[in-house]
């Protein structure tokens, strides 16, 4: 299987290829809900040596490709000795944002924002980052739309540039309450052969619910993972605070009644500003918290029941888990995945991190 795998190396600003076959080994890589995702690996020294090629973070892209497809690309960030080898480390194109800053103010005058769709902010962000000398890494932002809101005609959104706003935190803060779009970064070929970089932008959701694969114990799921019942986290009562001080500070709580003792939870939110928008985010950390039973991460193996790469970050995906304490089943959604390419003819694998789906609010965070 290790066969099929291949690794290699772009300039980051010309597309030259540097290195079309990089010998990795110890290769881990994938994607994430809302963030950039990340590969790792292992290099002899004596390979950059003696092809007389190097890996500087700032002027090099990776990809890792099997069969004939893309299955991931981002920007190498260190190359550090490890023992006798050297240890790679790259992240996924939104990684970029988090070394960019807005030194124009208002991306150099697409803002303030009042009532507006955080997915034309993202879309904006990037245009800004990209438009700056030798910024241009050329992804590309889905024209996905939502209903959300971002800013009001009293507290418009803001980047002012005397606080050097960092684009990656932008991005972050625009994604991160319930109900707003979500996102997950790709890379695709074209049918020119050049690389497509995207960032999908999802909504109500990304990824779907999917009925024709399924994880479970003892056919894909390599060993029983443990089904986690933790009652430390548990709430069924949630005192949000937003900003402000002493009493000005923006307050709101969620409770339900459910049969046993009040438990509550704190969850502070020094950032956020409105009182609906508060109300709401401590709704959906009550119902998190409310969740009983869940298991947070399986390893799999390929079987025609879920052959790897057949979901999509943000999928739904049926988990079935039998062991020694536990019999349970539901619903999961897929929040990162981490591939491990068998070495010398070794099995490939994944890791798939997983949040219950019923913790998850889809659509208008008015909704």
């Amino acid at each position: 299987m290790a066969g099929r795998w291949r690794y290699w190396v772009q300039h980051v600003l010309t597309g030259q290829m540097l290195i079309p076959a990089l010998p990795l080994t110890d290769v881990e890589f994938g994607r994430e809900l809302n963030g950039p995702g990340h590969l790792s690996g292992t290099l002899s020294p004596k390979f950059l040596q003696a092809s007389g090629q190097s890996l500087e973070p700032h002027k090099a892209l990776i990809y890792a490709e099997a069969d004939g497809f893309l299955r991931w690309g981002g920007l190498v960030w260190s190359v550090e000795p490890e023992d006798r080898e050297l240890r790679i480390e790259a992240a996924g194109w939104s990684s970029y944002l988090t070394r960019r800053y807005d030194h124009h103010g208002e991306l150099r005058g697409r803002g303030p924002y009042a009532n507006t769709d955080p997915c034309k902010i993202i879309r904006d962000v990037w245009a800004y980052a990209q438009e700056q000398p030798d910024g241009n890494l050329g992804v590309v932002v889905d024209s996905t739309t939502s209903s959300a809101k971002a800013g009001t005609t009293a507290e418009p959104w803001h980047s002012y540039w005397y606080e050097t706003p960092n684009l990656g935190d932008h991005v972050d803060n625009l994604v991160k309450e319930d109900g707003a779009p979500q996102y997950t970064c790709a890379s695709e070929y074209q049918s020119n052969g050049t690389v497509k970089k995207r960032i999908l932008l999802g909504y109500p959701r990304l990824g779907a619910r999917r009925t024709e694969i399924s994880f479970r114990t003892g056919v894909n799921i390599v060993s029983a993972p443990p089904v986690e019942y933790a009652g430390d986290d548990y709430a069924n009562t949630v005192i949000a605070t937003g900003s402000g001080e002493g009493t000005a500070r923006r307050f709101a709580v969620d409770s339900v009644r459910d049969g046993g003792l009040r438990m509550e939870a704190v969850l502070a939110l020094p950032d956020v500003n409105g009182t609906d928008v508060l109300g709401r985010r401590a709704a959906a950390e009550r119902k998190r918290r409310m969740l009983w039973g869940e298991v947070t991460s399986i390893e799999v193996r390929d079987h025609p029941n879920a052959p790897l790469g057949s979901w999509q970050i943000g999928d739904d995906v049926m988990v079935v888990v039998h062991n020694d304490w536990a019999s349970w089943s539901g619903w999961s959604r897929i929040t990162a995945d981490t591939y491990r390419p068998g070495d010398e003819g070794g099995e490939d694998r994944a890791t798939l991190t997983l949040a219950r789906a019923d913790s998850f609010h889809y659509g208008s965070p008015e909704a």
